[in-house]
């Protein structure tokens, strides 16, 4: 466990619980602390913020299950397992659905975005998202120079365990092996898989680059991972509290995104250093292969957001 900012019991004092799997490195465990200690400060010390890192409260899939079951208040989910409850969250990780990150950003301040939280919200019977987080790029790692779909062919490639994440290496001829995220260094490390595919602060939190040669810059996703207060936790507010707990965490994924972005425009010279080489794509080929999956799964989605998204300027 990492605690938020510690106080001395109190009866009035509500302690909630934050489960996320990520690493104590990565900007979103950062300014999920941040956040614990401002709402501390902010509702005069009547919340203490518990952050649990690294799946200590379960994988993804078990934290979503206890944010709907109110064992857990806080988490943090990508918007593929929330759209497993509302299928419109998880447009915004259909492969090359952005153009660049600053489609990604205009997306977040968006109506149509606020329009896919309310439906998430009444789906999930009152589960409340409060911040969008910019999880990065995600780029392929592997121990065989790739460059074009074609060497792609067969490839063994974890994916997280969500069925949207299969669609770009089913695109391009590989074979997707859902391995939970807590397990795929070792994965890679033991052959079970030959490739995976994740942002480069990640890759560098879970030092994937020890077990893989190549990070080739495909860029087929721009992820988001999402901050849920439970239905629970947010119906037991005060308006007063709302206020507070949405704009100290609107905050902090607005500073996880910039870190992130920061980040992984740093990175390419960092993962060169230690001995990982890094292969720019040609992004067209890869689109190209993938965009034509995007009308199997369309419809399923809601056409009018996906196509309200694409419009989005």
């Amino acid at each position: 466990m990492v605690s938020g900012n510690a106080s001395a019991e109190h009866p009035e004092v509500k302690r909630l619980t934050w489960g996320h799997v990520y690493e104590t490195s990565e900007p979103l465990h950062k300014w999920a602390l941040w956040a614990a200690d401002q709402i501390h400060k902010q509702t005069d010390g009547r919340y203490n913020i518990d952050v649990f890192p690294t799946s200590i409260m379960g994988k993804e899939a078990e934290l979503n299950q206890s944010l709907t079951l109110g064992t857990l208040d806080i988490i943090y989910t990508g918007t593929s397992f929330a759209g497993q409850t509302y299928p419109p969250m998880s447009l915004s990780e259909l492969p090359y659905i952005f153009r660049d990150y600053q489609h990604w950003q205009r997306f977040t301040e968006s109506p149509l975005f606020n329009e896919m939280i309310a439906g998430y919200k009444q789906a999930t019977h009152g589960n409340q998202v409060i911040g969008n987080n910019y999880y990065g790029q995600r780029h392929l790692t592997s121990n065989k120079p790739i460059t074009t779909p074609a060497q792609m062919q067969n490839l063994k490639l974890r994916v997280p365990n969500a069925s949207i994440y299969k669609m770009f290496p089913l695109a391009v001829g590989a074979n997707p092996s859902p391995i939970a995220f807590s397990e795929v260094y070792l994965a890679l490390q033991q052959g079970v898989v030959d490739a995976q595919e994740n942002p480069l602060p990640t890759i560098k939190a879970k030092k994937f680059y020890e077990v893989q040669a190549y990070i080739s810059l495909t860029g087929h996703l721009q992820g988001s991972i999402l901050t849920v207060l439970s239905h629970r936790l947010w119906s037991s507010l005060s308006e007063q509290d709302k206020q507070i707990f949405a704009s100290v965490l609107k905050q902090a994924a607005q500073g996880v995104s910039a870190d992130t972005r920061h980040a992984e425009l740093a990175l390419i010279d960092w993962f060169e250093k230690q001995g990982t080489k890094v292969l720019t794509v040609d992004r067209a080929l890869f689109r190209e292969k993938t965009l034509p999956q995007h009308a199997t799964i369309k419809h399923q989605l809601g056409a009018e957001f996906y196509d309200r998204l694409q419009k989005i300027q």
